[in-house]
């Protein structure tokens, strides 16, 4: 018999951490609640065709697609179809609406967006909602990495102000700080993409500049060059992406020379001014804030196809983690114009959180209480002393103590050794003498101290 196993690219989380996944879900719930955003979940799978084709071409290589399974969802005249290609299916890359219509959810922009036009008349606009589900990407599986991994969104859909940019970096920048993580959030504008492609004067070429230059941090600038050659981009564009590129200096400085080299070009101005207005709307949310770990960065291209405005990613700046960026997102100006609903403007971020997890970890920042399960578990003697015990677990819970009474009258050694190596802090031992008394006889594993005392002192002793 084979060992058991699970899929390559998941997890199976501990109880320890769950407790600290969900110490990152709360904070993260929290800070969105404070902002004004309403919570959402959708399906886990969604009709093949909502998701296909948004993505780009490399997007739509990693969704999940979900098999058609049963011949009992085919009518009787489908089913010889349904055999005929399941019996080519493995002969060749094989994609029809009788094998497969549905796919696991790539994200969860797509399927927001597919909400928003199905229920658009039951909500208001602007609609700002979070969601925090797993999503699954048939990627390959890396550090950091996974085909199963956790989002956490926040969107507001029916507005063009940039003040909903702007509130959207504080929300990292809150996020991250309540996190004790080290970050740097890197700004730009799709229209300054746009605006490179015509420098080069290939303003055709933009997506393929786009996914090039998405990859500098990965495979420097020789790689993102020669991929641009591939991809048919000109020396001479290529020294102009490089040109740009090496504008260095702050915020202001750089916009300034951007406003520069792209003083002919309309969407270069726009994107800068888009991108100065945000910041300057920051300032104005976060007066007391140091804006350093704000970067301005042309080189940000973030690959997915929706992008038309401001676009933000989270990367952590601590030299002792080596990760790739634990958030994203920004402006999409007519992401609902895909299922139908035109000129509704929306923006949104998105938290990494299986990528924030193990950096919390390599930093040890979650907070040690986290840890901590049960606090007391009584010790079953059997007999009319378990009876006993069940009482002082009912009044322990009563006063919100976390407590347990081991199952099963077995040897007072076993269930020692397992208070132990769950790392219980204290053990109550309701034996013949205690229960006659209406007390209960505490040890306290970390000092090895025993006494007796009455249930009461027990509970205060416990919730000190």
């Amino acid at each position: 018999m084979s060992k058991p196993s699970i899929p390559q690219g998941t997890r199976d989380f501990s109880p320890v951490e769950v407790r600290k996944r969900q110490y990152i879900f709360k904070t993260l719930q929290t800070i969105f609640e404070l902002y004004g955003f309403q919570p959402l979940e959708t399906p886990s799978m969604e009709n093949l065709t909502t998701l296909t084709g948004k993505y780009g071409e490399e997007g739509d290589r990693l969704i999940f697609k979900i098999l058609n399974n049963g011949l009992h969802e085919k009518k009787d005249a489908d089913k010889d179809k349904l055999n005929s290609e399941w019996n080519n299916i493995l002969s060749k890359p094989y994609s029809t609406p009788v094998v497969t219509e549905r796919a696991l959810r790539y994200d969860l922009t797509i399927p927001f967006a597919r909400y928003v036009v199905m229920h658009q008349n039951e909500l208001s606009f602007p609609f700002r909602r979070y969601q925090m589900q797993p999503v699954w990407r048939a990627d390959r599986p890396q550090k950091g990495r996974y085909r199963e991994f956790w989002q956490c969104d926040a969107d507001v859909v029916g507005s063009t102000s940039l003040i909903n940019e702007a509130e959207l970096v504080s929300i990292y920048q809150t996020a991250f700080r309540k996190l004790k993580v080290p970050v740097i959030i890197k700004i730009n504008s799709r229209k300054l993409l746009a605006a490179l492609s015509e420098l080069c004067g290939m303003p055709e070429k933009m997506m393929d500049i786009t996914i090039a230059m998405d990859k500098l941090d990965k495979i420097g600038w020789v790689g993102v060059a020669n991929e641009l050659k591939e991809r048919g981009i000109p020396d001479d564009g290529i020294w102009q992406i490089e040109r740009v590129i090496n504008v260095k200096g702050k915020n202001d400085e750089k916009l300034a020379a951007y406003a520069d080299i792209m003083q002919h070009s309309a969407s270069g101005m726009e994107g800068i001014n888009e991108l100065s207005k945000t910041l300057a709307y920051y300032k104005e949310l976060n007066s007391d804030e140091n804006e350093v770990n704000i970067i301005v960065d042309i080189s940000l291209a973030r690959g997915l196809n929706y992008y038309t405005g401001v676009i933000v990613e989270v990367v952590c700046s601590s030299e002792a983690v080596k990760m790739g960026s634990i958030g994203g997102g920004g402006r999409y100006d007519d992401l609902t114009g895909l299922f139908g609903l035109k000129g509704l403007s929306g923006v949104g971020v998105s938290f990494g959180i299986d990528r924030i997890y193990d950096v919390m970890e390599e930093l040890s920042v979650f907070p040690e209480q986290l840890v901590e399960g049960t606090k007391a578990m009584i010790v079953n003697f059997g007999g009319a002393n378990e009876t006993y015990a069940l009482h002082i677990l009912q009044q322990l819970r009563a006063a919100n103590i976390v407590a347990e009474i081991y199952p099963d009258a077995a040897k007072f050694d076993k269930q020692m050794k397992y208070a132990n190596k769950r790392g219980i802090a204290y053990v109550l031992l309701p034996g013949d003498e205690e229960r006659e008394k209406n007390m209960v006889s505490v040890k306290n594993f970390d000092t090895g101290e025993q006494k007796m005392v009455s249930v009461e002192a027990a509970i205060t002793l416990l919730q000190s």
